[in-house]
């Protein structure tokens, strides 16, 4: 089969590899029928990521077609439409049983590599480097799902796979962001990053019940979907403490998400600290924007962590945390916890999450789909390959 295969930074290739197997009776093979490349990709893509191997296959957000199960998965059958979670779910563990499904304890099967990182292993992921399992990712032809009849989720005929692809991540991700601030009536919430994830935190956001979100970015193509939604916005350009004020009456924001996370961009004197860091090995994560985030949101208010981190915290003010008395929430996104209701709100009509796709292209031009999505050449906000 055809796959997009990691070789190191900013080096992707599409390549011939064996197709996957059944190998455990839980597993189901599926024919990638749509598959998008990840801002979480791009971290890979960069060379933050450590335990990556050359020819992993990359991919986490995909769906496509049954062709073969194994005799465990009951609930699923050969033609069956499927969209698959990026994590990998057990199922029947304390974590799992408790619908903390991206905590998973037995779908990682480099949980003491992983657990020297993390005190404790979590979930196994696709395509994402050998810390989280080494699994192939769906930027491929066919893909093999372990867990199958716990993850894969069956989708409607009627509903074409753009409406459906993305509950395989940013759709859920950015639901389980914007239900972390914990919303009111009449609360505003702060968006940093209006990426993917950052787009569907702002209509989660509403969807939710806030009054106003203040969206934040400094690309015009992000920020015209932005605002399509309802959003007001601030441009990102040097410190947007005080604008932000400003819009909420002095007090803040009820809540602020970081959606940006660990390559945050900014012209600040901390994010230039952040990125020389970056560069010469210093440091794994840019954390300006969790920095801002922080000191812009209100007192008692909420900060929602999206975007992804990988290491540890440079400067971060957490005495400010403290004395602000900030509740901060984050993680790995439960993505099976919200497919289905997610699903039914597709289906009811409140959203179609096509809206975020700007680049249709095959499989064969991913590699430089992955140069545009990096730069937002193009106006890219969002980028679908068909195998």
């Amino acid at each position: 089969m055809r796959a997009l295969c990691w070789h190191g930074t900013h080096d992707v290739r599409v390549e011939d590899v064996p197709d996957p197997s059944i190998i455990n009776p839980h597993d189901a093979i599926i024919r990638t029928t749509s598959t998008a490349i990840c801002g979480s990709d791009l971290h890979l893509y960069d060379g933050f990521i450590p335990t990556m191997e050359e020819g992993d296959i990359l991919g986490h957000e995909f769906m496509g077609e049954v062709v073969e199960t194994g005799r465990e998965v009951t609930n699923l059958k050969k033609g069956d439409r499927v969209v698959v979670p990026f994590t990998i779910s057990c199922g029947r563990c304390f974590f799992c049983k408790k619908q903390l499904w991206s905590l998973c304890d037995n779908t990682n099967p480099n949980a003491r590599k992983n657990q020297l990182v993390n005190g404790y292993p979590t979930a196994g992921l696709f395509g994402y480097s050998h810390l989280y399992g080494g699994y192939a990712g769906g930027q491929a032809e066919y893909v093999r799902v372990p867990f199958a009849e716990v993850g894969a989720l069956k989708v409607p005929e009627e509903l074409p796979d753009e409406k459906v692809l993305f509950l395989s991540d940013i759709f859920p991700t950015g639901y389980m962001a914007a239900e972390n601030c914990n919303i009111e009536p009449g609360d505003t919430v702060a968006v940093w990053g209006c990426g993917p994830v950052g787009q569907f935190v702002i209509r989660c956001a509403f969807l939710l019940g806030a009054e106003r979100v203040l969206a934040i970015d400094s690309v015009p193509e992000r920020l015209a979907l932005a605002e399509q939604a309802g959003a007001i916005i601030v441009q990102d350009e040097g410190d947007v403490f005080e604008r932000v004020r400003e819009l909420t009456g002095g007090i803040g924001p009820d809540s602020c998400v970081d959606a940006v996370g660990m390559e945050a961009h900014g012209s600040t004197f901390d994010a230039r600290y952040d990125r020389a860091k970056q560069a010469v090995r210093l440091a794994v994560d840019r954390p300006h924007v969790l920095r801002q985030v922080i000191r812009c949101c209100r007192k008692g208010g909420t900060v929602s962590v999206a975007g992804m981190y990988a290491g540890f915290i440079d400067k971060l003010p957490f005495g400010v945390v403290f004395a602000k008395g900030l509740t901060i929430r984050m993680g790995q996104t439960h993505v099976h916890r919200y497919m289905k209701p997610l699903l039914q709100r597709v289906q009811r009509g409140e959203i179609d999450p096509s809206f975020v796709i700007t680049h249709r292209l095959q499989l064969d031009d991913a590699p430089e789909a992955y140069r545009t999505f990096l730069h937002k050449d193009d106006g890219c906000v969002k980028v679908v390959l068909k195998p």
